[in-house]
């Protein structure tokens, strides 16, 4: 069973408590089933997080995320996906190979079941996916987005990328359940492609696919959110996927 934040927060990352929505502890109370005291409670570690905005004498409301610092949260997110997917790349290479590069995550019979693993999870993921694209169900994929890349950050063995990417997963779960461009089926086939690439133990190609992924999310999302010419600057500049250790 959720928490009460566990719960507030995931109605207002699906989008139930829409961005400007205004709450109230005895709305909160009533729909969850619960006292003030935890709603109370929630509220607090939710404005903590950014989720919740409240004001004396005025009340809470649901956040919204001035386009800036959606754009702040998508350029973090791109500089720590291609270097997981570019690691990823570089430990399957390590894995098919047969060589034992600790760096990439390579060798042993642990990081074999390990890799095994994620990477089961992964394929049943894109089909789920895959279904719930054909059946329209855009909603299905906000969680199996998040779930993916994740995924990816699990496979680049790096704990430090993987926690990173955890600790911003929320918000950007967030940006995608609230701009249906970036969740449909345009960009969803993207996963596929980004998988066979770390699959085949190429690195560059593997961040520069996944760098373009989040780029193209970016740009969607700021499209109908940013000023014109952010949106064109944006577009124009280079994705950053050269380097870094594979």
């Amino acid at each position: 069973m959720l928490s009460v934040v566990d719960a507030v927060r995931a109605d207002i990352v699906q989008g139930v408590l829409q961005p400007g929505t205004r709450i109230t502890e005895a709305a909160l109370a009533e729909r969850y089933g619960v006292s003030r005291v935890p709603v109370r409670e929630a509220l607090r570690g939710l404005e903590a997080e950014g989720f919740v905005e409240s004001r004396p004498n005025v009340g809470s409301r649901v956040a919204e995320i001035p386009f800036d610092e959606a754009d702040d949260l998508f350029a973090v997110r791109e500089a720590l996906e291609i270097s997981t997917a570019r690691r990823a790349a570089g430990r399957a290479r390590a894995r098919f190979s047969g060589g034992d590069d600790e760096a990439a995550g390579g060798g042993g019979s642990d990081a074999d079941d390990d890799w095994r693993r994620v990477r089961r999870s992964l394929e049943q993921l894109l089909d789920e996916g895959d279904a719930a694209v054909a059946r329209g169900d855009l909603d299905r994929l906000v969680d199996l987005n998040e779930r993916f890349h994740i995924g990816i950050a699990e496979l680049s063995r790096s704990s430090t990328l993987a926690t990173l990417l955890r600790q911003l997963s929320r918000k950007i779960e967030w940006l995608y359940a609230l701009d249906e461009f970036s969740r449909g089926k345009r960009l969803w086939p993207d996963h596929r492609v980004i998988l066979a690439a770390i699959d085949a133990g190429d690195a560059d190609r593997a961040a520069e696919l996944m760098g373009r992924h989040v780029r193209e999310s970016r740009v969607g999302y700021l499209g109908r959110t940013a000023p014109a010419a952010v949106v064109e600057q944006l577009r124009a500049a280079p994705v950053p996927v050269a380097g870094g250790v594979a």
